[in-house]
């Protein structure tokens, strides 16, 4: 495997553990409110980046590739209201992908079809992670301002599961 694209995707393993990190970081703020399901639901998107990090773990791996684990910077975002997170998760999505595609676009440099193949799931479930941060954000701004309609809302995402990515490797 080129140099470059293992080292991107060492980082990459650093950069899910974070993205759990920060979603672990949401989850508490909204339980402390008393928002069970906002926090049901961050944690549930806390789980799904730690599995992430381990399907990068275990391709390089399975590739005879060394794993280097990085230090977890802590969480830093500046939270002043409920839509502070949900904005500040969407950006978040936004700066995944566009980690992502560098793997992508580098291991496609060099002719790391097998990379590639790899990260093709990767790129979809961003797509449906910025699609559900940016839906959380619509559903807060037409019912989050309204005490029946954040309750109700608050209720949905209560009813979120979690399930294991279906990539295997």
């Amino acid at each position: 495997m080129n140099t470059k694209v293992r080292e991107l995707l060492n980082d990459q393993i650093n950069k899910e553990f974070y993205s759990a990190y920060l979603y672990l970081d949401f989850s508490n703020y909204f339980k402390a409110k008393g928002l069970d399901g906002f926090a049901n639901w961050y944690m549930i998107q806390a789980q799904e980046e730690r599995d992430h990090a381990m399907l990068f773990y275990q391709y390089l791996q399975n590739e005879s590739e060394p794993v280097e684990l990085l230090a977890i910077e802590k969480p830093d975002k500046k939270i002043e209201c409920d839509m502070d997170i949900l904005k500040a998760g969407l950006e978040h999505e936004k700066y995944v992908t566009s980690l992502i595609n560098a793997i992508y676009a580098e291991a496609q440099k060099v002719n790391d079809f097998r990379t590639m193949q790899f990260l093709d799931w990767f790129i979809k479930e961003q797509g449906e992670e910025e699609t559900n941060a940016n839906d959380m954000i619509t559903k807060m701004q037409l019912f989050g301002t309204d005490p029946r309609g954040l309750y109700l809302l608050n209720q949905e995402l209560a009813a979120r599961v979690y399930s294991a990515p279906s990539l295997v490797l």
